[in-house]
């Protein structure tokens, strides 16, 4: 009888250092601790886009930049004493393609509702709207506490 080697319990959690990415984290780490498993927290970047003039942009001062903004997010969500394993990763890439590569063989993929960019009113940013559509694993959204009363007058 062969013996199985048991999956590492993965969560793959996408981080742009948004309030929702974080609130993402935030979930993400949670459930590893719930679950014993360990948080992938994935960042991209891709070269700014320009129409008919070049910026002078190398590209390992964005990933540094990307890098630092993904370890700033882990550093305020965490803190020091981390519960659980969280690996950092960063990569070049549209963000979607980027976060469902990291979300192969992943037992679970936590995205935020919007990041960045998009139509503040929007229940789900583009991202995440890829993400749910294609992923290969289950998705949870995290909404941030915020976007709950916004527009009410709270």
């Amino acid at each position: 009888m062969e013996s199985e080697v048991p999956r590492e319990r993965r969560i793959v959690v996408g981080v742009d250092g948004s309030a929702q990415s974080r609130e993402a984290l935030r979930w993400a780490v949670e459930q590893a601790r719930a679950t014993s498993g360990v948080v992938e927290a994935v960042t991209a970047w891709e070269y700014p886009q320009t129409y008919g003039w070049r910026v002078p942009v190398v590209a390992g001062e964005l990933a540094r930049a990307a890098g630092h903004a993904l370890a700033d997010s882990v550093a305020e969500v965490v803190g020091a004493n981390r519960p659980v394993e969280i690996r950092e990763r960063v990569q070049c890439g549209n963000a979607a393609q980027v976060i469902l590569e990291a979300a192969q063989e992943a037992e679970l993929l936590v995205v935020g509702n919007r990041g960045h960019g998009g139509f503040t009113g929007a229940l789900l940013g583009s991202v995440s709207r890829h993400c749910v559509q294609h992923a290969p694993c289950p998705v949870v959204i995290v909404r941030h506490a915020h976007n709950e009363t916004a527009g009410r007058g709270c």
